[in-house]
């Protein structure tokens, strides 16, 4: 577990409220939307994909508000039909998931929740994953950052 600020950046993204096994299809519906408003606007991505839930439950039946975002280049004159908003440096405990999909939540999620628990630090609500190596869908190797944010 590492305890570290992000980092401020404007991002474009869309919002919805879904379940866990939402995310998937949402994902993957959402995405080339976002990136063709960036290739509209004029602009260029500047990092990863994100992911950003607030309250994200622990089972697939609650829905949550979850957010897709990509980091952009140059937001200011921004007039388009999707949502650019600046995210905030925030306090986050992280852990970097490097493998398959399938095993994010019990070898990525649970040990991080465990060890957060265990510390002296509080859940801020925020969740965030950076995905810095996406294979595909079906993949074997992906390199997603776990993000939690911290409540002071």
């Amino acid at each position: 577990m590492n305890i570290k600020e992000t980092d401020a950046m404007r991002v474009i993204s869309i919002a919805r409220r879904i379940t866990i096994p939402d995310v998937r299809h949402a994902a993957a519906e959402l995405a080339p939307l976002i990136e063709a408003e960036i290739g509209r606007a004029g602009r260029k991505p500047a990092g990863p994909w994100i992911f950003i839930a607030q309250n994200l439950p622990k089972n697939a039946r609650t829905v949550f508000d979850w957010r897709i975002c990509r980091p952009v280049e140059r937001g200011e004159g921004y007039r388009g039909a999707l949502d650019m908003i600046e995210l905030e440096p925030i306090m986050v405990a992280s852990t970097l998931h490097q493998g398959p999909m399938r095993s994010l939540f019990t070898q990525g999620y649970a040990p991080l929740v465990e060890k957060i628990e265990m510390s002296r630090h509080n859940f801020s609500g925020e969740s965030r994953e950076i995905y810095h190596r996406w294979a595909g869908p079906g993949a074997r190797y992906h390199e997603i950052e776990i993000q939690f944010g911290l409540a002071n």
